[in-house]
């Protein structure tokens, strides 16, 4: 049964509980969208190969897979204010060690610590959404993943024009940089975040998901394709236009398939409440996403910032409402553990495909079906739709 629970906070707690959720999101995303600016001098240095890009790709979001479970244990027994402090320290530490990396195995061993400290908020922010606006989980939900979305655009847009010519060129420099506003976050947590449910009898008891219940493996499908896209999406873009001979084009592609996501999301933050638990925005997220994949491959130019942008909005829309589900169709004891179920099952399909695109590049010299699997992935979000729909899951 869902309900809000019995002592919800009043306005003004409410509009502080909105403003730590938009910070918290900003940090599921910030330093993790500093590589793809750079992505390509690191390849330069360390001579990676396509699939050794993809594999530092998937670093993130494997360690979301693996480590989403030690995100449902610590909302268990922290609560989530504390949970979500402890994740944003790891990942300001984990980043900002990524400087001192010497050799791909130092970044790979770097990139595995910052990833630990996202994977493990993940599950704590719908559980925090459902805890401080339990009147409002469609706003709430969209409020910090307007966040998350911003802080992709942050780095996208400005590392490559404004952070690197300060830090004389430097990505290592640059992904230092990147870890600074991370602690900020942690610290304006520690101080504002509402203190609710943090007593023991407060606290879910269970936190393992429960993998017998299909909506936890329906949940995971669904978010496979939406990440797989993304993901993918920045690791193999750069490398695709330089390898066409169009450098020149990579910021700009990033930047439209990151800042694309904005709108998406400021749009959500008026209607969220009307698409809770309706199908149709994933049917047409997933149609207008196999398109934009092959305009990328097929209209190098002028026209791959349309793409791309049009590939981060119809993204960012599925996403979006999407992470309403969790806190809308589960209880409130169960919105962490199905939530790292779900984020361990999609994570772990997105690391797949991720792979599965580097090696195809690699076996066939073919670049372009690097984005094969994306595109299946676009068609797969429909089909996770459909499924979700049977089950009255979605109307």
């Amino acid at each position: 049964m869902r309900g809000a629970p019995a002592s919800a906070p009043d306005a003004p707690r409410t509009w502080i509980a909105f403003a730590m959720l938009w910070l918290a999101g900003n940090a599921l995303r910030l330093t993790i969208l500093a590589v793809p600016p750079v992505i390509a001098t690191i390849r330069d240095d360390f001579s990676l190969s396509a699939t050794q890009v993809g594999l530092l790709s998937s670093i993130p979001p494997a360690l979301f897979a693996i480590a989403a479970l030690g995100g449902s244990l610590l909302v268990a027994r922290l609560g989530v204010r504390s949970a979500l402090i402890g994740g944003l320290v790891v990942i300001a530490a984990g980043s900002a060690l990524r400087g001192l990396s010497t050799s791909y195995a130092v970044l790979l061993a770097t990139t595995v610590i910052m990833s630990i400290g996202v994977a493990i908020m993940q599950p704590m922010m719908p559980t925090a959404v459902r805890l401080w606006s339990p009147r409002h989980i469609g706003l709430g939900t969209a409020l910090y993943t307007n966040g998350l979305l911003v802080g992709e655009v942050f780095p996208t847009l400005l590392t490559i024009p404004l952070v690197l010519p300060l830090l004389a060129g430097s990505w290592r420099a640059s992904l230092v940089f990147w870890s600074v506003p991370i602690a900020a976050i942690a610290l304006m947590i520690y101080l504002f975040a509402p203190r609710m449910g943090q007593s023991h009898a407060a606290l879910p008891q269970r936190w393992l998901p429960d993998w017998h219940a299909g909506l936890v493996w329906r949940l995971g499908a669904l978010f496979c394709c939406i990440n797989a896209i993304y993901f993918s999406a920045n690791a193999f873009i750069p490398i695709y236009l330089a390898s066409a001979g169009r450098p020149d084009l990579i910021s700009g592609a990033l930047t439209a398939l990151n800042f694309g996501q904005i709108p998406a999301s400021i749009l959500l933050l008026v209607v969220a409440g009307k698409l809770e638990r309706r199908a149709w925005p994933y049917v047409v997220s997933g149609i207008l996403s196999l398109v934009a994949i092959a305009g990328l491959v097929l209209m190098v130019g002028p026209a791959t910032i349309v793409w791309a942008a049009l590939l981060g909005f119809s993204d960012a829309a599925a996403l979006i409402v999407g992470l309403t589900l969790p806190p809308l169709l589960c209880r409130p004891e169960d919105v962490a553990r199905t939530s790292a179920g779900m984020f361990t099952i999609s994570y772990a399909g997105a690391v797949a495909i991720a792979v599965v695109s580097g090696a195809a590049w690699d076996v066939s010299r073919v670049p372009a079906l690097a984005f094969v699997p994306l595109g299946a992935s676009a068609v797969g979000l429909v089909i996770a739709t459909l499924s979700l729909r049977g089950k009255k899951e979605l109307l």
